[in-house]
């Protein structure tokens, strides 16, 4: 059974010792030493799990606390690396077992598509699935995964994959991230994790069955030349700060799919996008658009013109491609682009661009 949850004050007091540390400077040192390199891997798989940028840094900020408690039993059996994901992945499956909801989600997972443009006020109560900045992947070595794994280490940090997984109980996300994604033996998981070899296969099973029917390998979108996603990015954005309609619907993909969370509301086809935003951009000034990336997937901070001629962030876009044309648009709209654009670097407001 799960620990009763301490107060946020009392954690973050005793993250600050483990931080600072309280005992011998060797000691500390040599925990560092050992531990800090595999920060970014331990937080893509926490966010893999949670689906969630902020609960993902908690539980890696909560991972290299138990670690250091618990530093003096260490006795070098598995390896630094091995035993690290032991605590994270123990750690996750605690904390979506606290939770009264186990998945996070994407519109079009969920609701049927769209047609009006909503009025009133987005929900409150969805938990929606976070976007992840590739500052915190862009430091995993090709041979993050084991020989193993069925999928690239890129391609588990997209949102469709992540959103995938989502459906998938914690014990079931645990094994699929660690043997299919990480590329671990499926005895090594099962050691791990606990239970037989048998009941960790048949439960491997049930993971792959059900992400099967939710991702599918001809899901997977092969990138485009660097070129020609630069010619399809530039197009984009003089689109969007031209407020040019025609331009922007002619980059979309037939089938092309635009969600914005937190409305539930998504719409799929190149005619339904046109009418959502001919009936939605009337109603702004002007846009910027700040170049990022998220999930491995070309991204913009959109900023909206506000009445005193200041740039006020309005949504964090995550774009996906094929052929030279855009497949799928999902922007995190604010409340939720409050607490992403500082996680991306983006400010909360451009002061001034080189077009004024």
């Amino acid at each position: 059974m799960a620990a009763a949850r301490r107060p946020r004050t009392e954690q973050n007091e005793e993250r600050r010792r483990y931080t600072i540390g309280d005992s011998a400077p060797f000691e500390r040192e040599r925990f560092g030493a050992l531990v800090e390199s595999y920060r970014k891997q331990i937080n893509a798989h926490c966010y893999r799990m949670m689906g969630s940028l902020h609960e993902a840094e908690d539980l890696t900020q909560e991972t290299f606390l138990r670690a250091w408690r618990s530093f003096h039993e260490y006795e070098g059996r598995s390896s630094i690396k091995t035993w690290l994901f032991q605590i994270a992945t123990h750690a996750t499956i605690d904390a979506l077992r606290q939770r009264k909801r186990l998945r996070r989600i994407l519109p079009a997972s969920e609701f049927a598509s769209a047609t009006d443009v909503p009025t009133g006020e987005p929900p409150t109560d969805i938990a929606w699935l976070e976007p992840f900045p590739d500052s915190e992947i862009d430091a995993l070595p090709d041979n993050a995964a084991g020989p193993d794994a069925r999928y690239e280490s890129r391609e588990t940090v997209r949102l469709a994959f992540v959103a995938a997984i989502q459906y998938l109980p914690p014990r079931q996300r645990a094994l699929l991230l660690l043997v299919d994604v990480l590329g671990w033996p499926a005895k090594e998981a099962a050691l791990l994790i606990g239970g037989s070899a048998a009941s960790v296969n048949s439960a491997l099973q049930r993971a792959r069955s059900t992400l099967a029917s939710r991702y599918t390998p001809n899901a997977r979108i092969e990138p485009l030349r660097l070129q020609d996603e630069r010619t399809l990015l530039e197009r984009y954005v003089r689109a969007w700060e031209g407020k040019d309609l025609d331009s922007f619907v002619a980059l979309l993909k037939e089938e092309a799919t635009y969600a914005m969370p937190p409305w539930q509301h998504w719409y799929n086809g190149r005619e339904a996008i046109r009418n959502f935003f001919g009936a939605v951009w009337p109603r702004y000034g002007r846009f910027r658009l700040v170049a990022t990336h998220a999930n491995g997937q070309p991204a913009f901070g959109l900023y909206a013109e506000d009445k005193h001629g200041g740039w006020r962030a309005h949504s964090l876009q995550i774009l996906e491609s094929e052929g030279g044309f855009i497949t799928g648009l999902t922007l995190f709209m604010r409340p939720l682009s409050t607490t992403l654009f500082p996680a991306f670097g983006l400010p909360d407001d451009l002061k001034s661009t080189p077009a004024d």
